[in-house]
């Protein structure tokens, strides 16, 4: 299987560069709708739907673990479609979430600021000033949203394989590059052990979001996803009641199989 990530600056056309793509290369794609209904059959689009991609407020971010358990969940939901073979995923952090597999080919469209407020003036019908809020609270977000999630610059070029100037480069020329780029004999297919690693992401993600929901996760509790459906847990927790609670939680996860409890009691320490 293989993988795709298109990743636009606002007025590109990015979105029509990556549908065309993904139509010609037979992939299913990818945006924020269409993660919404894989959210869904997952049974998880409630915190999903809550997922802001930008950078939370300051004090919900200090003082709240919500963020992070919305954004943990979205996270499951990308890789667990992932799980599923071929697809195109547009942008939501997905080109950081695929970035360690080569058998993802990662693509950013961009252009100069003045190309980007014609097209928003002219695709959306409004006056140039509206256009350009537009465009910086887009740019505004996604940067905050990247910073947030996976403290990165998301015009990074190292981020990319890709950089596609829409200044110069129709849309049509732009899909062409993709098609050709992403059947490149350099992007490999992904392997059983790629399908394995991407569950365990998966499994990672909502286990975190689980533990921080319950209140339970502190600097003393860790835990690692051992195999696509095993986990241990490791550390210290105030009591018996809190170590057979921690156990308790993750079995409710679907997809766990094996729970390795290496939890330590902090009052049998000081026995």
């Amino acid at each position: 299987m293989y993988f795709v990530t298109v990743s636009e600056m606002f007025g590109t056309n990015g979105e029509k560069i990556a549908r065309e793509a993904a139509k010609i290369l037979g992939y299913p794609f990818y945006g924020k709708e269409e993660l919404f209904k894989a959210a869904d059959e997952m049974g998880l689009l409630h915190d999903v739907e809550k997922v802001q991609l930008k950078s939370p407020p300051l004090l919900e971010k200090f003082f709240s673990d919500k963020p992070k358990i919305y954004l943990d969940r979205f996270q499951s939901v990308i890789y667990e479609v992932a799980k599923k073979g071929n697809a195109l995923f547009f942008g939501k952090g997905s080109q950081l979430l695929l970035q360690s597999f080569d058998c993802a080919l990662h693509v950013l469209v961009l252009g100069s600021l003045e190309k980007r407020i014609t097209r928003v003036m002219e695709g959306n019908k409004v006056e140039r000033e509206v256009a350009e809020k537009m465009i910086h609270t887009s740019d505004h977000d996604k940067r905050g949203f990247l910073r947030y999630a996976f403290d990165q610059d998301w015009l990074n070029p190292q981020l990319y394989d890709l950089l596609l100037n829409t200044d110069t480069l129709s849309i049509d020329s732009a899909v062409k590059i993709i098609v050709d780029a992403a059947k490149a004999e350099e992007i490999k297919a992904c392997g059983t052990e790629a399908v394995k690693r991407l569950g365990q992401f998966s499994l990672q993600r909502k286990i975190g979001s689980a533990l921080l929901e319950a209140g339970v996760m502190s600097l003393n509790l860790f835990f690692t996803v051992e195999d696509i459906d095993s986990v241990r847990l490791f550390g210290v927790v105030d009591s018996r009641e809190e170590r057979e609670g921690v156990v308790n939680i993750l079995k409710k996860i679907k997809g766990i199989k094996k729970i390795k409890n290496d939890l330590t009691v902090a009052s049998d320490q000081a026995a």
